[in-house]
């Protein structure tokens, strides 16, 4: 089990932690099971805030893992029950989180694959792509879907979307929070950066 614990909550890039420890980062758009996974990798019920309320993170939420890096929970993108105002103000400081954070190794992008192909998950993802962030994508409650053909559709439709802007794709994951599907796989690619981070 990994050993993880609450850093700090920043609303700025300027008030995240002062550390050269390598970063990974997730994000996603709001109730795509985001924190359940985070808990579900750490094995650490509660750690990350769940909520049935979507747009439960509005902070840049900093974990310190097992002394050597830190995983770092992003506030969730697409959210239209928050004010223009406040929407606004969460896409300033995530970008600026995104393209100032020297020493953020990866930035992972969590899709709902229970339905098809969303514009703001693939224009997000053109935008990372186009600031240079190493990404990785990661479809969530993959357990959720009764019939396995919806999925791999889903699934297929988004490489396929993607496959309009990007010559390869960048490394993809098929978890489940509740059935821990895909975590080994998950820890061995973030272990792996982190290293090399």
């Amino acid at each position: 089990m990994p050993q993880a614990s609450f850093v700090k909550s920043s609303t700025k890039l300027i008030q995240c932690p002062e550390t050269q420890l390598p970063e990974v980062a997730f994000i996603g758009r709001s109730n795509v099971g985001k924190s359940s996974l985070i808990n579900m990798l750490c094995e650490k019920k509660g750690m990350a805030k769940t909520s049935s309320t979507p747009g439960k993170t509005q902070h840049i939420n900093h974990y310190l893992i097992d002394e050597k890096w830190h995983l770092v929970d992003l506030p969730g993108y697409g959210y239209a029950r928050v004010s223009k105002t406040e929407r606004a103000k969460f896409e300033d400081f995530i970008s600026e989180y995104i393209r100032g954070r020297g020493n953020l190794c990866c930035v992972f992008v969590l899709i709902d694959p229970r339905i098809p192909p969303q514009q703001i998950d693939l224009d997000f993802i053109n935008w990372l792509g186009k600031n240079n962030i190493p990404i990785g994508i990661v479809f969530t409650k993959v357990d959720k879907l009764k019939k396995e053909a919806e999925l791999i559709a889903n699934i297929d439709a988004f490489k396929a979307a993607l496959f309009q802007s990007w010559e390869s794709l960048p490394e993809l994951f098929l978890t489940s929070a509740e059935k821990k599907t895909g975590k080994g796989d998950l820890w061995d690619y973030i272990n792996s950066i982190v290293k090399n981070g």
